[in-house]
């Protein structure tokens, strides 16, 4: 009897510091030296590849933003401010109360069929606002000039990069719309235009962001509305 309460009490102290012991390792030790890790040589990254214009933080880089129009009264579709250059379409997860402008609580593609009638018809009307919002004086959009991340969310609905094509798309609108010279826009999207990872993985990419903060650095329009 004596015995059997002395073993069980040995197995409950040897439970009890393996416990301890985990719990200050896994606890403790290891998030602090993760964390040690991750602000010493990654800390752009650690801290949410945070984007600051005028000295303060204006987005993460990782994140796509809107850029639209203060909504008018009973507007439920803001129109998109045509100043600046635009992202991906926002409504990847369709119309619903959770995401629909690139908000975080949830990410995530409408995961239709290419065959899908409410897909041809959103993106047939997508494209059709592309064409008009880019046309302008001297300058018209071919529907077949139109490239799919213009018309398409990414997988995640949250990207925050366009392909230099449909960046080049919108020079001349940017450009009319803020009395620019179409070259100057052109050399802006140039120097913010990323070639695929390490030489070969993902595609070419502008950052919709990091060009709309060096535009807004050559005009005099009020800052960005969606700028936090």
């Amino acid at each position: 009897m004596n015995n059997s309460v002395s073993n069980t009490g040995r197995l409950l102290w040897a439970g009890l510091r393996a416990l301890l012991v985990l719990t200050l390792v896994t606890g403790v030790i290891y998030p602090l030296a993760v964390t040690g890790v991750a602000q010493t040589l990654f800390n752009d990254k650690a801290n949410g590849s945070e984007v600051k214009a005028d000295g303060r933080v204006v987005g993460s880089s990782l994140i796509g933003q809107a850029y639209n129009l203060p909504p008018k009264k009973g507007q439920k579709t803001p129109e998109p401010d045509l100043k600046w250059f635009q992202g991906r379409p926002q409504n990847g997860l369709g119309t619903n109360n959770v995401n629909t402008q690139y908000k975080l609580i949830l990410s995530g593609a409408t995961n239709r069929s290419a065959d899908n009638k409410d897909l041809i018809d959103w993106v047939t009307t997508a494209k059709a606002a592309v064409v008009k919002d880019n046309s302008v004086p001297g300058y018209t959009v071919e529907p077949s000039e139109v490239p799919a991340d213009a018309v398409t969310s990414s997988g995640s609905g949250l990207d925050p990069d366009i392909s230099p094509a449909y960046a080049e798309l919108q020079i001349h609108r940017v450009a009319e719309k803020n009395d620019l010279p179409v070259s100057l826009v052109q050399k802006l999207v140039d120097q913010h235009t990323e070639g695929r990872t390490l030489g070969f993985a993902g595609e070419p990419r502008v950052n919709v962001l990091e060009l709309n903060i060096a535009l807004k650095a050559l005009t005099r329009v009020p800052p960005l509305v969606s700028l936090r």
